[in-house]
């Protein structure tokens, strides 16, 4: 969850009084991985640490650690309980998709990116497939929309990469206002320059469209790939998950 979020679940739903379960797990896992426990300081837009016998790490490409609040692979480094063991019918695509990058240490690829920080709680960043490379710099589709939704006039956003002949990817971020913002012009350029005040001048969107809704899946996850097919005039794909 990102923090904005967080804050507002806390405050409107839960009255500042009950905590927020924020966790990370698969469909693949089986369960939580990484999940508060009762007595958790909670930080908002953590998931906190994993649970009881749950081995995991934040490593490059290489397998070797990151450092303290820099960005890399999550990874399982040991079996867990309630692990998937194939695919149905596929087990070439099960080892291609989820063990082939970390074979030789054995560890299990989430396909997210996330970082640790200096009290070892971990911060889940976005899919490795999410990831946007502008000028060289690495900067997370949900880290961008995070920041966008930061700001008191958006309610939902996302972000996209587009080819740029300069910076190799530009970012181009679709956003949902709240009730009685209005847009245009100048608010566009706020929300361009807010995301730079909260990322750095790298992670300012070359444009902000605004948007009466975003196309999702039926369990809430925004459909970036439909959103790309769109900005580039493309055919959309399989849209069977595309909630009605």
């Amino acid at each position: 969850i990102n923090p904005e979020a967080w804050r507002w679940y806390h405050r409107v739903i839960g009255r500042e009084q009950c905590p927020i379960m924020d966790t990370w797990w698969q469909t693949e896992t089986g369960g939580f991985m990484i999940t508060p426990l009762p007595i958790t300081p909670l930080k908002p837009g953590s998931a906190t640490k994993p649970f009881f016998g749950n081995e995991m790490a934040i490593v490059d490409d290489k397998g070797k650690n990151v450092k303290v609040g820099e960005e890399g692979k999550l990874v399982i480094t040991a079996p867990w309980p309630g692990m998937a063991r194939t695919i149905h019918r596929d087990p070439e695509r099960f080892r291609e998709v989820y063990w082939k990058d970390y074979e030789k240490q054995g560890w299990y690829k989430t396909g997210d990116s996330a970082r640790i920080d200096e009290d070892g709680y971990y911060w889940i960043i976005g899919r490795i497939d999410d990831v946007i490379k502008v000028s060289g710099y690495r900067l997370g589709t949900a880290e961008i929309e995070s920041a966008l939704v930061s700001h008191h006039d958006v309610s939902e956003a996302a972000a996209i990469a587009l080819p740029h002949e300069l910076k190799g990817n530009a970012i181009h971020t679709f956003v949902i206002l709240r009730a009685g913002a209005e847009a245009g012009k100048e608010l566009e350029a706020e929300l361009r320059e807010h995301v730079s005040k909260e990322m750095g001048p790298i992670a300012k969107p070359e444009t902000v469209t605004f948007v009466d809704s975003l196309p999702k899946t039926r369990s809430g996850k925004i459909m970036r790939r439909v959103l790309k097919a769109r900005a580039l005039g493309q055919d959309e794909g399989d849209l069977t998950t595309l909630e009605e």
